[in-house]
């Protein structure tokens, strides 16, 4: 009896061999999504838009187009982005090419949420559509305050971000970075002409 077994075929790699146009960076909140979804649009001079922009009406409203809005933005040849928001996770999945997953420890995550956080609230930074982090203290009245809100998505976010490695869509290259260290050296590696 003869036992015939198949090779996978190795997908191409989008950054080595045809550069990847479409790109979203995946993370718990607070990791670092957008700041690696910029240096990507920059290094690989790629649009990018930041999702939050498009979620985040004024008063923290959501904005009644944003699943439209992600929509056209998909469509594009050449797009970067973060892979958040359950509406559009599969929107985003769709037409992706790569995805970097950015699966640091919880102690990091929440290290860097919070100074994040912490330093708008004192700056009084304008984040989307004129919105501001809220008082510090709504820390512990608000169960969605986004500290909060990190930390009691983070192993569900991890085991989402897992699932990819073992079943990624057709055509979708999967990055896993573990620690800053390891994204720094991955994104130096890239050439602008990738």
């Amino acid at each position: 009896m003869t036992i015939e077994r198949r090779r996978r075929t190795p997908r191409p790699d989008p950054i080595r061999g045809r550069a990847a146009r479409r790109i979203l960076v995946a993370g718990a909140s607070g990791a670092g999504k957008s700041t690696m979804a910029l240096a990507l649009s920059e290094r690989l001079s790629l649009p990018y838009t930041e999702l939050d922009s498009l979620y985040h009406g004024p008063s923290w409203t959501p904005r009644e187009t944003f699943v439209a809005d992600v929509a056209e933005i998909t469509a594009a040849d050449a797009w970067v982005s973060e892979w958040q928001y359950r509406s559009v996770r599969p929107l985003l999945l769709e037409r992706a090419e790569l995805i970097v997953c950015l699966d640091y420890s919880r102690v990091l995550v929440m290290s860097r949420v919070l100074r994040r956080t912490v330093r708008r609230r004192l700056r009084r930074e304008e984040l989307w559509n004129g919105n501001r982090e809220p008082a510090l203290h709504t820390f512990f009245t608000d169960p969605d305050h986004i500290v909060r809100w990190s930390w009691s998505t983070f192993g569900r976010n991890r085991r989402t971000l897992r699932e990819l490695d073992h079943t990624p869509p057709v055509g979708l290259q999967v990055v896993r970075l573990r620690s800053p260290r390891a994204a720094r050296r991955w994104l130096d590696s890239l050439s602008p002409t990738s």
